[in-house]
């Protein structure tokens, strides 16, 4: 189970976020040896908030050898053909390195602000993932969106190397449908479940797709809220004092579901993950976020128990 890092575009205890220390945090991924750093989009948040693909451009330069990932980035919000040209731009500056995380969307202020339909979010994000995936891949623009282009002219999201497309979902028999026939990974959001109800939707992704005759999707986790301390009151101080408040979840549910606590209960928590078949963890530290990344690698991971090779995935990006 590989590991990656949510650079730290929203201020959780409500300063400003810095660039700065977003490039610190990316060179500290890299140095450390993880996967891939991410960001993830709103056009409003109870948070000061930076921009998530600006804030991935900015550090790909620094961040060489590692993966851009949005976790997520809304296509119905920011619009299909416009998002396919902010990845290729991504892919320019990081070739071969992008990984394009896509939600339908969760906030009915984002929605409001785009001046969209809350209700209608599945349905056009449905036809954005295929709208996407045309532009990226140099297939004809449907009509719907404008096409055909006139003769000569192409796409600025036109890639030479194809962007994987990972979607996210919360879980549902819908959600993990649409994996399944649109997606070429899944998403799941730590927060929003459990290690047990992962393993259910691994399953029932792996049977949607067999359907399909595709081949088993990658599973990986976002949003994995980390704070790692040898301190239990300072671990129950986090989740309840900042992280609950934030998110509008209840405390005690919470706990269960984020990697708050001693290095051998982030482990535990982990490793049911990886025997559930999680490929990777994007791992969002609440602040200190290069001490706690060091503290991840040299004290969480190595307790990570491996899954059973039938329960681990290989990383498709």
């Amino acid at each position: 189970m590989q590991a990656a890092v949510h650079l730290p575009q929203m201020g959780l205890n409500g300063t400003v976020p810095r660039v700065d220390r977003v490039v610190e945090v990316a060179a500290a991924a890299r140095d450390l040896g993880l996967a891939a750093v991410s960001a993830n989009d709103h056009l409003a948040f109870s948070r000061p908030w930076l921009d998530g693909p600006t804030l991935l451009a900015a550090v790909a330069r620094d961040v060489d050898g590692l993966e851009l990932a949005t976790t997520v980035a809304l296509p119905v919000l920011r619009g299909p053909a416009q998002l396919a040209a902010t990845f290729a731009g991504l892919a320019a500056l990081a070739p071969g390195r992008v990984v394009a995380g896509l939600g339908p969307g969760s906030s009915p202020t984002d929605f409001a602000l785009a001046r969209t339909p809350f209700d209608e979010r599945f349905t056009r994000f449905d036809e954005a993932i295929a709208v996407m995936r045309d532009l990226l891949r140099g297939g004809p623009v449907p009509a719907s969106w404008g096409g055909p282009l006139p003769d000569g002219v192409r796409p600025v999201g036109n890639t030479s190397e194809p962007i994987p497309l990972w979607l996210a979902s919360w879980g549902s028999a819908a959600g993990l449908r649409r994996v399944a026939r649109l997606g070429d990974g899944w998403l799941a959001s730590a927060y929003n479940t459990t290690p047990d109800r992962f393993a259910d939707a691994v399953h029932t992704l792996d049977t949607e797709a067999a359907r399909r005759g595709r081949e088993a999707i990658p599973a990986a986790l976002a949003t994995m809220w980390t704070w790692i301390t040898d301190d239990e009151r300072e671990a129950r101080q986090v989740v309840d004092d900042l992280l609950a408040p934030t998110l509008g979840r209840d405390p005690q549910e919470l706990a269960g579901r984020v990697s708050v606590g001693t290095p051998e209960r982030c482990a535990d928590l982990l490793s049911r993950y990886a025997a559930s078949g999680c490929s990777r963890v994007y791992f969002w530290p609440v602040r200190d976020e290069v001490a706690q990344l060091h503290r991840l690698v040299t004290e969480v991971l190595p307790r990570v128990r491996p899954a059973a090779p039938a329960a681990g995935r290989q990383w498709q990006p």
